[in-house]
Order: C-alpha cells, then structure tokens, then sequence
C-alpha cells in the first residue's frame, strides 16, 4: 500500500492568506514524517517554510490549480490529498478534485459545498434548528431591495466561496446595498448570493474545533473584543473568553456538537458566531482550518493540527475536555495594519479583512496580554496627547468614562466639535480643534502632522458626507504620519 500523502499549501501571501496557513501546512507535513509517511507538498510560495527543502519529502513548486494537482496525483499515487491546511485556495478544489476521482482525505467535500455555498449552508441550519440572521439568496436586485426592506437596514451581503470576507459589506440603506450586489456578482457570478440581517451591538465569538467522524474531539472557543462588523482576521482575539457568560459558551458547544455530527466532519474547523445577551447565531462555518489555528494551539500548548492530521489518517487521538481552558494566564492576539503603505486606503475596520500580520501575547490576565498585544503592533504608552472624535451620540456615550479616566491620568484631550460639546457637558476638559476641510487652526491635521497627540480615536458615522470626508482625512492622516489610530468602540474602551 502507498504511504504518500499530498498536501495542498496556501499559495501566495495575500490578505487573508499568510503564515497561519503555512504553520498549518508544516505542521501536518512534520505529523506525517512522525506516522512514517512519505509528503508530498505542493505551494508556489518561496516565502513558506512549506517550500523549504528540508521539510517535506518531495516539494512540486507549482501552481495550485486543478490541472496540476490532477498531473501531480497521476504520477505519485498518493493514499489521498489533504486540502484542509492551506485556506481557501485548495478549499475552493474540493468539489472539481473529488469529481475527478480524486480521494481527498478528511472532511467529504460535499460537506464542505454545504458549508461553503450559502444558500444549501442556511438551508441545513434552519433543518437543525440552529439559530441564524434571517437571510435570502438573492436572484433579483428588486428582490433584494424587497427583501432588505421587510427586515431593515442593515444588511449582509454575502458571496459564496471567497477568502477574507471579500466582496462582503454591510449595506446601511438601498444605495449601498446595489453597490455592494455588483461587487459581489461580478466577483463570484457562478454561485449564490445571500443577503442576510446585520445584528447591531452583537459580540462576536468563534470556535476552533477538530471532530472525527462528526464526534468533537478538541475545542476552544475565543472572544472578539471588537462586536460583530469587524472582520475575524481585523479583530483582537482573546483566550479563554474574559467576558462571555457561560451559557452563551455552552450553546456555542451544543450549536457545534449538531453541526459537526450533521456534516461528518473528519478533520479542522471553525465556525463564528453572534451573540447578544445570550441569543446566539450562528454566521459561518469553514470546514477546514482557520487563521486561529496557530494562535490556540499555542495558547493551550496542544497542537490542533497535529490532531487533526492524525484523524484525517484514522490514528486513534483521545477526547480532550474541558481542562484544556483551565490555564492561569490570558491570550490576546491583535492586528498589524500597513495603511502608511497603501497610499489612499481607508483604514477603517469593516467586514471585509484589511490587516496584513497579527502578535500574540500572554499576560496573567486580559489587561496585561492586551497591553502587551497593542504596544507590540505600534501603539505607544504613555500617552501626553490624544485626539478624539467619537462618531455617533451611542459612541460618545459609551466613551465617557474612558475619556474621564484619561483626563485623570493627566492625557490631554483634543476634539473634534460635536465630541468636545459633549466632553464638556459631561464635565470633562477638552480642547475643540476644528474640523480638516474647515481650515481653521486649531485643526485636527495639525495635531496629527505636529505629533502633538500620540493616538487618534476617530470612530466613522454613516451620514453626512462632509462628516464622512473629514473623518477620512483624520484617518488617512495618522496612518501617513504612523500615529495609532483606533476606529472602533469597544476597543477603544477596551485600550
């Protein structure tokens, strides 16, 4: 019998694709060589350790396309092809490579078509009774329009089999909503669009898992501290969750446990979820592994993969319970950013993924690894100035008391007009600085371009354009002039 085993790698680094999907790879190449196998790597990416000479046995540095792959089967003989390692790019094979009567190991890929296609994807959850933002595929633009109006702005719109959230957005009235239908049918016309409710205010939570034959085998389950808006690979994770109840925790388990059984899956995995109060909801699933992979597997000393990968093979692993997240010590793993880099990039968080990188950090508890997570991505500390322009009345409010711990701490604050007004009703000092297109001194562009502040808190509105403008210019300006800049609520409470 054959002892090969094809590994598919993640491609070139991209947004959304990087060395997560590389550690993934190596590890289940380094598993492998441990089970007296013989790999068989395919990537094209210089840049991997994948491509390294001394990692796999045999390395084909070509490219990850169905043609290749099928050549590259023919002439080795595998006992069969992992594609669950390397992201979206072999992910999106699975169908065409099995069709051809390729063996993909792990996972069926007709479980990972219902998974990945939207529409067949919320059918089955509706089938298990497992909660979800009310959703429609879209077949027509006035249907969509229809459909948008019966739930209300906002919406999700959601193409199928794409990396990264891209071509995602969340569409806050009709004008938005055709904007983004045509970013999205022109980047996947094959397959289905879906547009579903976009739940305000709601955490957003996601679970590492892998399952042998649709039994959990290990899990861990990490918090966002941005809500739900921000794309997974943008925010600031935490392990173990800080400030998530515990039943909203077991139903995640009990939501997972359904939908592991329902599509058999052998092998990686992660699935995000909603959650409000205790009301959770399930928003996708990726049968295969995630960029969280590495950042839990280190967090909880125990290699996901290296589990995984033994299950895919059919070696015998054992159960791992709940102790696992007995640790004494929090996780935080946050965001690098390369906004300087991309002249007239936006650096606004949102659902389609921006962030170029990721640090990981451990403290003895969440204060302490947050810290050390932002110090380590570019925020600096301690801080004489800070510009604040804190968005909607919601926002403001949710920043008073942060606002009010600064000033104690001796920070100056700059703002901008409508949050200074609001600062000092509320009895807190601030200096109003004007707004960039007024051109007036003091102006918000000054202090950013002086270095007179160290951090921009600068939360975007949705409304007027002169507003939108300015907010921009602020934006683009301390990502030019290298200043952190926060643009989401929660973290800046948080921080």
């Amino acid at each position: 019998d054959s002892k090969i085993v094809m590994v598919l790698g993640s491609g070139a680094y991209c947004i959304g694709s990087s060395v997560e999907f590389d550690w993934c790879c190596v590890s289940t190449v380094r598993t492998l060589k441990e089970l007296g196998y013989e790999s068989v790597m395919v990537n094209y990416n210089p840049e991997t350790v994948s491509t390294d000479y001394n990692e796999c046995d045999k390395l084909y540095f070509d490219e990850l396309s169905f043609e290749t792959l099928l050549d590259i089967y023919s002439r080795e003989k595998p006992v069969g092809v992992i594609i669950s390692m390397g992201g979206q790019i072999p992910n999106n094979l699975a169908m065409r490579l099995h069709e051809a009567g390729v063996r993909v190991l792990g996972t069926s890929p007709l479980s990972i078509d219902n998974a990945e296609d939207r529409r067949k994807f919320s059918r089955l959850l509706d089938e298990l009774r497992i909660e979800q933002p009310d959703w429609q595929e879209l077949v027509t633009l006035d249907e969509a329009k229809k459909f948008a109006g019966q739930i209300g702005y906002p919406v999700l719109v959601r193409p199928s089999y794409v990396l990264s959230g891209a071509a995602m957005g969340v569409a806050s009235d009709g004008a938005e909503l055709v904007r983004f239908l045509e970013k999205a049918t022109e980047l996947s016309p094959k397959y289905p669009v879906v547009i579903s409710k976009f739940i305000e205010g709601g955490k957003e939570l996601e679970i590492d898992a892998v399952a042998r034959n649709g039994e959990i085998v290990i899990q861990a389950i990490s918090e966002h501290v941005e809500n739900a808006g921000v794309h997974s690979g943008d925010a600031t994770l935490v392990l173990p969750p800080q400030r998530t109840y515990l039943e909203t925790m077991r139903r995640i388990k009990r939501m997972t446990e359904k939908m592991a059984a329902s599509f058999a899956i052998n092998g990686p995995f992660n699935i995000q979820f909603i959650a409000k109060g205790n009301e959770v909801k399930v928003i996708e699933c990726n049968l295969r592994a995630s960029r969280s992979f590495p950042f839990v597997s280190k967090i909880l000393k125990t290699n996901f993969i290296d589990i995984a990968t033994k299950v895919i093979l059919g070696y015998p692993v054992k159960n791992f319970n709940g102790s696992l997240l007995d640790v004494e010590y929090v996780g935080v793993k946050a965001p690098q950013f390369s906004f300087i880099r991309l002249d007239g990039a936006d650096p606004t968080l949102g659902v389609e993924m921006a962030s170029t990188g990721e640090v990981a950090c451990l403290g003895d508890d969440f204060e302490e690894a947050f810290l050390k997570a932002l110090l380590s991505v570019g925020y600096h500390l301690p801080l004489r100035g800070v510009l604040l322009s804190t968005g909607p009345t919601e926002c403001k409010a949710a920043f008073l008391e942060s606002a009010r711990t600064l000033r104690e701490l001796g920070i100056k604050l700059y703002a901008t007009e409508g949050t200074s007004d609001f600062l000092r009703a509320n009895n807190i000092e601030t200096t109003a600085v004007h707004w960039p297109l007024e051109q007036k001194s003091p102006n918000a562009i000054e202090l950013v371009r002086q270095r007179t502040v160290e951090l921009v808190v600068n939360i975007p509105k949705n409304y007027q354009e002169y507003e939108l403008t300015n907010d921009y210019l602020i934006r683009r300006q301390a990502a030019n002039f290298a200043i952190p800049l926060i643009t989401n609520i929660q973290l800046a409470q948080r921080f």
